[in-house]
């Protein structure tokens, strides 16, 4: 039974009241809601932004405190695959060491410190390109070339050093704090929630970074409300909610958050919108649902037909029967956050995961990356995953094809990310004033920054 909460001024329908109408019914995790109540109304300030000052703390507090998202297992299938995961000043060696054991190495010889790998790819060992110090897969010293000149060296003390790893929804985890708590805790409800989801059975299919003109904060924000969208997206405003998008934050839930905007539904600014209109609009921006005509329902609606034409094409690319696929599933952006930077998106109809890192050392610009995650086979094969496209910080979105109307959006919002870091640099305003609920995502994500960058240690 779907919990109905009601948000004094929020316009209608609900995100729960268009669930309650559609054919195939929602997953039981999306039935509620949880709007926040328990958070503060202060500004957020200003300094968190650009100073570098913040940012050095953020390095030492959150970058090296923190569970972040790696790779993909699809991405080391095989003992020896590896990739380098690099976060401002710090890179690890995340290897297949063996056919069921993931480790994360610090990535720097213990001769004199030389980078042991630079990029992705598979090796029987790792040596040093330098001066030839090589160690196996287990990271154990095998290898010192004139070792009758090091007599102090015991091999034993020269295991290369590892960070923590974790394993959740196909993807690769690690943290740095050799102290930090595990992380089935670190995740919360997220395990519970994306139980209709099954991201480990999805594979990468895109992958996209870019480098953007802004904080890593700003360029994640920009991605976790829609309190924006009227402005910055104007055109999707026949067939997407935007002011009724629902937004949860559950009390005592540290890391995870999420909001939940339907599609197929005109927003509440245009609810008299003839569902005709709804089709052609999404048809002319979402390349997906091309092809033969889609006609209104009986009840006068586009959702119910946009959904049924998501399952067919989804499930014929997929070689799966998705006829029981909730409409929700089918159509609807489900996005949850999982502190610090990443953004895993629920259901098939959009199946984005977002990441957001500082580059390098500048806190005034960031990676941005965009990944396409499509179901595997029935069988578990899968396509080789796509290797990741670069975008300069000049070059738009739209370059990449791969991420198809996904790509417009992102860049509207990179445009507007130019001006929210300049615009806070000449502010004299020392905080970010925040909405009550469509922006309570975002003070969420503050409030937990805040308790890391003030804990002790």
């Amino acid at each position: 039974m779907a919990t109905r909460t009601v948000i004094q001024g929020r316009p209608g329908p609900s995100v729960q009241e268009v669930l309650a109408g559609d054919v195939n019914p929602a997953p039981a995790v999306m039935l509620a809601e949880s709007p926040a109540e328990h958070l503060g109304h202060g500004d957020v300030s200003i300094q968190r932004y650009f100073s570098k000052a913040w940012h050095d703390r953020e390095v030492e507090k959150v970058w090296r405190k923190t569970w972040q998202l790696a790779c993909r297992l699809e991405e080391i299938p095989e003992v020896g695959d590896h990739v380098v995961y690099e976060i401002v000043h710090d890179s690890l060696i995340v290897v297949r060491s063996g056919p069921d054991e993931v480790r994360a190495y610090i990535n720097s010889c213990l001769h004199r410190g030389t980078q042991l790998r630079t990029e992705a790819g598979s090796v029987k060992q790792f040596r040093c390109p330098f001066h030839g110090f090589t160690w196996d897969l287990a990271g154990k010293l095998i290898h010192v070339p004139g070792e009758w000149d090091f007599p102090n060296l015991d091999r034993k003390d020269f295991c290369l050093p590892e960070a923590k790893v974790g394993l959740w929804g196909g993807f690769v985890f690690v943290n740095f704090d050799p102290a930090c708590e595990p992380l089935e805790t670190y995740l919360e409800i997220l395990p519970e929630h994306f139980k209709a989801f099954a991201l480990e059975d999805r594979y990468k299919a895109a992958h996209v970074a870019k480098i953007m003109p802004c904080n890593w904060k700003l360029a994640m924000e920009a991605f976790i409300e829609s309190y924006h969208v009227p402005f910055a997206h104007p055109q999707v405003l026949g067939y997407y909610g935007d002011e009724n998008t629902q937004y949860d934050v559950w009390p005592g839930v540290r890391h995870v958050n999420r909001m939940i905007s339907v599609q197929g539904v005109p927003s509440p600014s245009q609810a008299d919108l003839d569902p005709e209109v709804t089709i052609r609009h999404i048809r002319r921006d979402v390349p997906f649902y091309s092809g033969a005509p889609i006609v209104a329902d009986e009840e006068g609606t586009a959702r119910a037909k946009l959904a049924q034409r998501a399952r067919e094409k989804i499930g014929r690319a997929s070689g799966r029967d998705l006829s029981a696929l909730s409409d929700s599933e089918s159509l609807d952006l489900i996005e949850y956050l999982l502190f610090p930077n990443m953004v895993p998106w629920g259901g098939q109809a959009l199946p984005i995961t977002y990441r957001f890192r500082p580059l390098g050392d500048d806190p005034e610009k960031c990676i941005m990356e965009i990944m396409l995650l499509f179901s595997k086979r029935p069988d578990g094969s899968h396509p080789a995953p796509a290797a990741m496209t670069w975008l300069g910080l000049e070059e738009p979105w739209s370059m990449a094809a791969e991420l198809g109307s996904a790509a417009m959006v992102a860049d509207q919002d990179t445009e507007n990310l130019k001006r929210i870091q300049k615009g806070l640099r000449t502010s004299r305003k020392p905080g970010v004033t925040l909405a009550r609920y469509q922006e309570s995502r975002i003070r969420h994500f503050h409030e937990t920054l805040d308790a890391y960058m003030a804990a002790e240690g």
